[in-house]
């Protein structure tokens, strides 16, 4: 489901006050009807950890890559001084242009990490709500019992409300999680990102986008020679 479908049907569930269902009680069935009414939050709050756990894999991978590019760009620092100081300028244009590689990509990852950190700030606040709808609804479906109960002088003992509610919501819980452990294990690492180009100026655009590249590099070695030089 789309976070703006999730959204909506949590706000729905949410929104929804318990006079509607307290307002159903003469129905023939009111039971039934508070019970569904539980189930509908339970299955949106399976949804929601479902994509929480998707958001929380993606969040652990990006910062794990993220950590992993700034630990390669310091090692590739240290290596391109030793170039230039062996005046292996071939090596220093490599290790340089590696560098901008790395550039490129982490403002893209510090993006991905700051919006996973909004969803799943957002995603919990849903189950935070939903939780406490299903504790009123939950209440209000123990004080119908008590009232039945009550009225029906032990008639009711033949009646007793159903126990499978727990175990429902611990197999929800458990696939939350096995969902995020399937996300987590078949995550692989980012996509790399790419731009359409017309087909006709596509290899000369490429070509000078390299010239620019290697130019960048030239600019960047002169003027790490410069530093060793006045240094």
């Amino acid at each position: 489901m789309s976070s703006e479908r999730l959204w909506k049907r949590v706000r729905r569930i949410v929104s929804g006050s318990v006079n509607s269902v307290v307002s159903s009680l003469e129905g023939a069935v009111p039971e039934s009807v508070m019970e569904e009414t539980i189930r509908d939050v339970e299955g949106a709050m399976d949804e929601v950890r479902d994509e929480l756990g998707i958001v929380v894999a993606g969040k652990h991978l990006a910062n794990k890559r993220l950590m992993a590019m700034n630990r390669k760009y310091e090692e590739l620092t240290g290596q391109i001084e030793l170039a230039v100081r062996e005046n292996r300028d071939d090596l220093a244009e490599a290790a340089i242009s590696k560098q901008m590689d790395i550039e490129a990509q982490i403002p893209i990852l510090e993006a991905t990490l700051t919006d996973n950190a909004a969803q799943e700030k957002e995603l919990e606040s849903y189950i935070s709500a939903l939780k406490a709808q299903k504790r009123e609804m939950t209440e209000v479906l123990a004080q119908y019992r008590d009232s039945v109960r009550a009225e029906t002088v032990g008639a009711s003992e033949d009646a007793s409300p159903s126990a499978s509610a727990p175990s429902d919501v611990e197999r929800r819980v458990a696939g939350a999680q096995a969902t995020f452990e399937r996300v987590t294990a078949k995550a692989g690492g980012m996509e790399a990102l790419s731009s359409d180009t017309g087909r006709s100026d596509a290899v000369k655009l490429a070509e000078l986008e390299e010239m620019a590249r290697r130019n960048r590099v030239q600019e960047r070695l002169a003027a790490l020679k410069g530093e060793g030089a006045h240094g």
